[in-house]
């Protein structure tokens, strides 16, 4: 039956479904998975690399996290191409607004923009929609720290902890049981690496096929975007016992 209704994004199947638009949720799906925590000192994003073969050069940037201002960040999961031109927007839109009014942009306004330009290509015949999830970490001065995701129909939503990629039901029903509402840094960093490691069809978790980011604000007052370096984080899976520590070590 579906075959009748999914060859264009602008058709309505009889049961009121956008099949193409499910076809890149599924996608989504295969790509590497992404898990956001929001706590009380701030909001932390785990992301899975996956490594396709021992010859690729692995990158000395992040795959997984971009940072869009400087008091807002992403995780990604599915078709990086897809991700890096709404990435870009997201960073162009973010500099106008500061550009105009002299001050950081919402964090849930910069969100509606991006999943904005995408619910454009779930509407107008000839396009196809953009291949990628986001988990959107920021901070701003009406609402504090934020936590959002958004899918390929441009909708968004904000969560207290979320998953995207790759069994992100499993992962969602791990957080569901474990998250607990003054959850520290500390533990929501504790919590997203066991949540991985449980989900990730790895048997053992490194550095090379995690990234860890946090979005916090300093002694002083100010936003910060920090990576956590290879180095810091194979001691902190060793630390968590989620992966055997290197002969070098």
């Amino acid at each position: 039956m579906s075959r009748r209704y999914d060859s264009r994004t602008t058709i309505f199947s009889p049961e009121g479904r956008l099949y193409q638009v499910e076809y890149a949720m599924e996608a989504i799906g295969n790509a590497g998975s992404a898990i956001g925590i929001l706590s009380k000192e701030g909001v932390v994003l785990v992301g899975e690399k996956k490594v396709t073969s021992k010859l690729l050069q692995t990158s000395t940037s992040t795959e997984k996290m971009y940072k869009i201002d400087d008091h807002v960040a992403c995780a990604v999961a599915g078709i990086m191409s897809d991700a890096n031109i709404l990435i870009n927007t997201a960073r162009v839109q973010a500099q106008r607004y500061t550009y105009a009014y002299q001050e950081p942009m919402p964090v849930e306004q910069l969100v509606q923009s991006l999943c904005d330009t995408k619910q454009g290509y779930t509407q107008f015949g000839g396009l196809r929609p953009f291949g990628v999830s986001f988990l959107f970490a920021g901070w701003d001065k009406n609402f504090g720290f934020q936590l959002y995701m958004s899918d390929p129909s441009g909708n968004y939503g904000g969560w207290k902890a979320a998953a995207i990629g790759a069994n992100n039901q499993s992962a969602q029903s791990i957080l569901k049981q474990d998250y607990k509402e003054d959850i520290t840094r500390e533990e929501a960093v504790q919590l997203a690496l066991k949540v991985l490691s449980k989900t990730m069809d790895s048997t053992s978790l490194t550095s090379d096929k995690l990234e860890l980011a946090e979005m916090l604000l300093t002694p002083s007052g100010n936003v910060t975007y920090q990576v956590c370096s290879p180095h810091s984080l194979n001691k902190l899976l060793v630390k968590l016992g989620v992966t055997q520590p290197s002969p070098e070590a």
